[in-house]
């Protein structure tokens, strides 16, 4: 738990630090890092990093390996070239759970915004899965839709707590002009006055979840998370 909490806090800080820099890697031809957290409890597999030019940047890709042997298995769907920020194979975290049935991947896909790509592992195969979104869950809009409100940034943690069940924290900060979206998320929103103007909008909410048998995830009722002190 500790080496989580430590990856929650660093993902946390993808959000709080304006200055954080890319983290690149130049990979050697055939090279295939292993993510942090990328080796499963069964020792049988992991997810690696591959990526080409100076900067790793390009064709990027991570892959599912059957280990010991570190051989390519398969190419992970939603991560590639066009929506990571890094390349780093220490910039991707991957939390198994115990069985090594399932495999979260975190990334930045922009500065302040984390990407939690859900994966259902069967053998040598790995299926993205419909994630849970417990900000879709509170107000009906997507991933997507919610960078059309001027979203500054996204910090979704997964923590597992048992095989199938898991606990989920999600942080959000919007800018909008007034507080409609502050009323609309009651408890797990908070609205304060920027300077010059405008609203600063947080949303902060937790619960824990469940993956069924049938490949779809189950939320509970959505808490309120922690605020931040914002200036």
């Amino acid at each position: 738990m500790p080496h989580r909490r430590a990856v929650i806090a660093l993902l946390l800080a993808f959000a709080a630090s304006p200055a954080l820099a890319t983290a690149e890697h130049k990979y050697g031809k055939g090279e295939y890092a292993i993510i942090l957290g990328g080796k499963a409890p069964n020792g049988k597999l992991s997810v690696a990093a591959h990526g080409e030019g100076d900067a790793g940047s390009e064709n990027f890709r991570l892959s599912l390996m059957a280990e010991p042997g570190h051989r390519k298995l398969m190419t992970l769907d939603n991560v590639t070239d066009d929506n990571i920020l890094d390349s780093a194979p220490d910039a991707f975290h991957a939390a198994w759970s115990a069985e090594s049935r399932t495999v979260v991947v975190s990334f930045r896909s922009e500065r302040h915004i984390v990407t939690l790509n859900v994966y259902a592992v069967d053998g040598a195969r790995a299926k993205l899965l419909d994630g849970p979104d417990l900000f879709r869950d509170a107000t009906g809009i997507s991933a997507d839709n919610a960078k059309d409100l001027d979203m500054r940034s996204s910090v979704p943690a997964l923590t597992w707590l048992a095989p199938r069940r898991f606990h989920l924290t999600d942080y959000r900060v919007f800018v909008t002009e007034d507080t409609a979206l502050a009323d609309k998320l009651g408890p797990l929103g908070k609205a304060s006055k920027r300077d010059g103007g405008g609203n600063t909008i947080q949303f902060s909410a937790e619960a824990d979840g469940e993956l069924l048998p049938d490949g779809k995830i189950r939320m509970g009722k959505p808490q309120p998370g922690k605020f931040e002190e914002l200036p």
